[in-house]
């Protein structure tokens, strides 16, 4: 979804500027600096980087150091300024400053106080500090002929940075209103909030803090003496909170109003999820456009998708500061999943998932009882030996919160230190996304209870648990002494708990990574409600990518062919083409495909289908239910351990030459970013050996619709061009067989539209088309047949009106939700094949006994609130039904 009105500029008032960029005089290059040092930055793409360093005077005797970057022509352009994370200088983020300069942006760098060649004492982003050295900073912008101006001093600028540079990114938009866009990554919105969550001290994060700045003496005062207070103490006091939340976002909270992207990761015990939550809340209630995005690292580790980061945001200042209308910002809110594993290296899949609304933590709530008595545990003495969840600052990519995300269990909980609630079995498998909720009693021998709240996934055996991202949740129960009722929000996580899984919460009273009462202490502990978790049923994750390298392998695998040819090698006699199946464009049989180094896990097994000329063939199915793995062997990319696949009677194999008859769409398509589109498309082509009067080349940019974009650079491209480019290419020679692989990801309804529309005449020309697609509308009305699949196996295939419109299911209108216990008592009726809950109330089945008056019937004497009973028409229920709800 794009975060904006079509042809409608975004537009804020502008209050009257304040002054804290006028606090001292102005900025002034030291002497000796010159107008700066100027270097031509080499690069392979064009144009060539400038860049300038400049130290700058700001008053008080601190000195910045900064760093320029443009590139291109002459003219004015909006600005940039990139912050680096704590413990970091200006040098951290030159790659990304040289790829906004080659954008068309004025980008400027610069070390914070106390870091890099920068003077000064650190102060946590003080507003009369850090914050003032970026206001000046503008000032300066204001002043360069690159730089476009919204009015006289008024600079064109949006900001952006991780962690540290995050949050002056938040706070200077809140304290300087000429910021005019942020996209602050893996920050804090109230820094007391981080550090002290709910009272309890987070020792090891704020000792690192300390230790990366360089110790103590490098902090301001205040902030020097109020870390050792509270270290000292193990209990932060209201004075540490309020000097905390003065250098916090959250402070300037109602003067944050520029549209703001805001990236968190999951893989984080610092800043977690929680943080950037309350930021887009409070942005949002300003009026600004606000998107959230979840991705897969942290500051605890994990992958922190660094390129598809910097695309979204030099996507959301090109919507935002140059005012591209086509600039595709994304969808309002994008989570980073782990799906499936890759078929090839066993490794696991990052996939996203996203919806047009963000939900907040506590969407689409559902509640699951938990059992267990009354119990009692020890706080030991000097909190030792402490629990283990995360082990701060552990980062790299094998960081515990990865490996939580791939199954593997990390945590320790000590007996007698911990009290545990199990849920039953869950029914079906379960997505938590967002804080789930439990109220509880506690009561202590001491004044106050720490606890620490986390819920596990526990496997089928009751041994195998995982927590997921590492998270834990502390809070502080301030006179339990008699008992008191507590809401605990637990930690908000992206994860998906399997069908015959068990959730288990904890609550220790120790943590490796906190502060805990020194003194020992009795805490006893009893359920006062039952797991509430968030679902957000929104959030639709999309099909496992491709990596890029399936766009070269097929003409790195034409030259290799041709060099095998002129070198006079001798492959071994291939397969002999069927010629019963000339005319067939695809006949699959039989196939079947192990994970790696599993000898009885498959993802694809024994699957067989046929598609003919002038079909439009849908290929449906849920996450990890084989659908790329079978395209992956239908391509020549990898290998089936059984079956055979076999396109126009030939069978397929790595390099098999009729796969210059298949043209293939996957996401994650390769191109060279410094080529404009049609330079792609032909260097494409060339490398494919064929003649250039084969390739079609002006009736496939016809069908990308690229217009006057295919003379641009491609790293210029939105989502949405990358996709049409993309598709085009696929195009290329007009291929008998085209294969396309979530083909209108990233593409608007209108561009859906004319999506939809080439399929079908393309097809009609007699040719064929295989697409897979989640939206499964979209399927409905473009294709002619289906191939169901599940779990590796084929469920159904056929022409699309014998899928959709088979007499066997009903879909049963209900007055009010169905709950999961009455849906199952409906699945088990005589006659009942399946009983799948949806939006309406029930999908049922009929098997070969069942017959619709009996089944309503049943159904009142159930006591359901049936509103009506008919044939389901739509391709989604259908494939619920088929599926038995498992998407």
């Amino acid at each position: 979804m794009d975060l904006r009105l079509p042809g409608v500029r975004w537009l804020r008032s502008r209050r009257p500027r304040r002054t804290l960029a006028a606090v001292a005089a102005a900025v002034v290059v030291l002497a000796g600096a010159g107008a700066g040092t100027w270097t031509a930055v080499a690069s392979d793409d064009a144009p060539a980087v400038r860049r300038a360093d400049r130290v700058m005077d700001v008053g008080d005797g601190v000195r910045i150091d900064t760093s320029y970057f443009t590139a291109g022509p002459d003219g004015r352009r909006p600005a940039v300024l990139l912050g680096h994370g704590f413990g970091g200088s200006k040098n951290d983020v030159r790659r990304q400053a040289e790829d906004l300069a080659r954008d068309g942006y004025a980008v400027l760098t610069w070390s914070a106080r106390g870091f890099g060649k920068s003077t000064g004492r650190i102060g946590l982003n003080d507003p009369e500090g850090e914050v003032a050295d970026v206001s000046r900073l503008i000032d300066w912008l204001a002043d360069r002929p690159e730089v476009e101006l919204d009015r006289a001093g008024d600079p064109r600028v949006g900001m952006a940075g991780a962690s540290y540079g995050g949050a002056i990114a938040l706070l200077t938009a809140g304290h300087d209103d000429r910021v005019d866009a942020v996209a602050p990554a893996i920050t804090y919105f109230d820094l007391a909030d981080a550090l002290f969550p709910d009272g309890v001290f987070k020792k090891l994060w704020a000792g690192i803090f300390v230790n990366t700045g360089g110790g103590c003496a490098r902090f301001e005062p205040a902030l020097c003496e109020m870390y050792e207070r509270v270290a000292e103490s193990g209990t932060p006091d209201e004075d540490a909170r309020a000097l905390l939340r003065a250098r916090s976002p959250s402070a300037v909270a109602d003067r944050i109003d520029v549209p703001a992207l805001l990236l968190q990761g999951q893989s984080d015990s610092l800043f977690p999820l929680g943080q950037a939550d309350a930021a887009a809340r409070a942005i949002r209630a300003n009026g600004a456009p606000v998107a959230v995005d979840w991705i897969a690292g942290g500051h605890d580790g994990g992958d922190p998708e660094t390129s598809r980061v910097q695309a979204r945001v030099r996507a959301w200042f090109d919507r935002y500061l140059k005012e591209d209308e086509g600039a595709d910002t994304g969808p309002a809110f994008r989570v980073t999943r782990t799906g499936g594993v890759d078929s090839t290296d066993g490794r696991a899949q990052l996939r996203g998932a996203s919806a047009d609304r963000y939900p907040g933590l506590d969407g689409g709530g559902t509640s699951l009882p938990l059992t267990g008595r009354e119990q009692s545990f020890a706080n030991p003495a000097g909190a030792n030996p402490p629990a283990v969840s995360a082990l701060p600052g552990l980062g790299g990519s094998g960081g515990l919160a990865q490996l939580s995300s791939l199954g593997v269990g990390v945590s320790l909980d000590f007996p007698g230190q911990h009290a545990r609630f199990e849920s039953a079995p869950l029914p079906g498998d379960l997505r938590i996304t967002g804080s789930p909720t439990v109220t509880v009693r506690v009561k202590s021998t001491g004044k106050d209870a720490v606890l620490f709240g986390k819920v596990y996934d526990v496997g089928p055996d009751g041994r195998q648990q995982v927590l997921p991202s590492q998270l834990v949740a502390p809070v502080r129960v301030e006179g339990a002494e008699a008992g008191k009722d507590v809401t605990l929000t637990l930690p908000a996580v992206d994860h998906e708990v399997r069908k015959g899984h068990r959730l288990r919460l904890v609550l220790a009273s120790t943590d490796l990574g906190y502060a805990s009462p020194a003194a020992p202490a009795t805490y006893t502990v009893s359920l006062k409600s039952g797991l509430t978790v968030p679902t957000a049923p929104g959030v639709t994750t999309a099909a496992a990518p491709l990596p890029a390298w399936v766009w070269w392998l097929p003409a790195a695998g034409a030259v290799t062919a041709l060099a095998l040819l002129l070198t006079g090698r001798r492959r071994t006699a291939a397969t002999p083409p069927d010629p019963a199946l000339a005319d067939v464009p695809l006949q699959i049989t039989g196939l079947s495909k192990r994970y790696a180094r599993s000898a009885d896990r498959y993802a694809v097994q024994d699957l067989s289908f046929r598609v003919e000329k002038g079909q439009v063939l849908g290929l449906l199915g849920p996450n990890g239910a084989g659908k790329t793995t079978t395209l992956r062997m239908l391509m020549g990319l990898i290998k089936p351990d059984a079956g055979e696949i076999r396109v126009f009677g030939h069978a397929v194999r790595p390099g098999a030459p009729v796969l210059s008859r298949v043209g293939a769409f996957v996401e994650g398509a390769g191109f060279l970013p410094h080529l404009s589109g049609r330079e792609n498309l032909e260097l494409y082509w060339r490398a494919t050996g064929r003649p250039p009067e084969d390739a079609h080349l002006d009736e496939a940019l016809r069908i990308a619709g690229l217009g006057g974009a295919l003379a641009r650079a491609v790293r210029t491209y939105s989502q949405g061009m990358r996709q049409r480019l993309a598709i085009a290419q696929a195009m290329l020679g007009l291929p008998d067989l085209l294969i396309l692989d979530e083909p209108t990801n990233g593409l608007d309804p209108p561009q859906i539209r004319e999506m939809r529309e080439v399929m079908i005449r393309y097809a009609a020309a007699g040719r064929t088309v295989i697409v897979s697609s989640h939206l499964l509308a979209e399927v409905e009305q473009s294709c002619t047949h289906l191939v169901v699949m599940d779990r590796g196996r084929l469920v159904q295939a056929g022409p699309v009106h014998e899928i959709v419109g088979s007499g066997d299911t009903l879909l049963v209108g209900t007055e009010e939700p169905v709950d999961e216990p009455l849906a199952e008592k409906v699945a088990a009726l005589p006659g009942v094949a399946s009983a799948v809950r949806t939006d309406e109330g029930l999908l049922v089945r009929l098997d070969a006994d069942g017959t619709a008056p009996r089944l309503v019937a049943e159904l009142v004497r159930l006591e359901v609130p049936v509103a009506s009973v008919g044939p389901h028409r739509r391709l989604e229920d259908a494939f619920l039904t088929l599926i038995g709800g498992s998407a």
